[in-house]
């Protein structure tokens, strides 16, 4: 999180543009202007708080919509007077029913990146009551055992021609190879590296 005292507000007369990222997908869903007031709300209601220009009060997004944005993570520009806001969307941001308010349609692909960077988290702090801690803790073995059953039932759903099926297996199968590259330390950037390469010598 970001040091509110770095912010300049006095460069914009109080006021600094706020950039709204998914923190799933990593699109730009709006911009809007934060006060220093609108910045403390978020930060410590954990809502992605703004100050509107036109009505002069403070306004958290999704209050009238419930369309809520989740404070995940913030970051100050290197001129620290423009914010990238992280958030979870729980609906769409745009008053017009749009997912971005840039016409930027939803790619829950990117989500992929997310989930990874989520297992690495578990691998450090190892919280209690998480399934994926248990795999951890398990050791390699299990972990690798776990990717091989995933991979096999993944098999035995795309023989039935099952979608919902083979939706399902094959997303217990990304989960665990995602578990075990974490494990070995080897990270989704590596694996992007080398299909890349090999995409460029074809």
């Amino acid at each position: 999180m970001i040091d509110i005292t770095k912010v300049d507000f006095p460069k914009l007369d109080g006021l600094v543009p706020a950039v709204v990222i998914d923190a799933f997908t990593d699109q730009v869903l709006m911009l809007g202007f934060m006060n220093q007031e609108s910045l403390r709300k978020t930060i410590d209601s954990k809502r992605v708080t703004f100050f509107s220009r036109s009505r002069k009060t403070l306004w958290t997004k999704g209050e009238t919509s419930g369309n809520y944005l989740d404070l995940v993570d913030m970051k100050l520009d290197c001129d620290n007077d423009s914010l990238m806001v992280y958030a979870k969307p729980a609906g769409n941001t745009c008053h017009t029913g749009s997912y971005s308010c840039f016409g930027v349609e939803r790619n829950d692909a990117r989500f992929l990146e997310y989930l990874f960077k989520f297992i690495q988290k578990r691998k450090t702090e190892l919280p209690e009551n998480s399934y994926t801690t248990k795999l951890f803790k398990s050791g390699a073995d299990r972990i690798i055992q776990k990717v091989g059953e995933e991979a096999i039932e993944t098999v035995v759903a795309a023989k039935n021609r099952n979608k919902t099926e083979i939706l399902n297996e094959v997303s217990d199968l990304i989960y665990h190879l995602f578990v075990l590259l974490a494990e070995q330390d080897i990270t989704i950037e590596e694996i992007g590296q080398t299909l890349k390469s090999r995409h460029i010598k074809e």
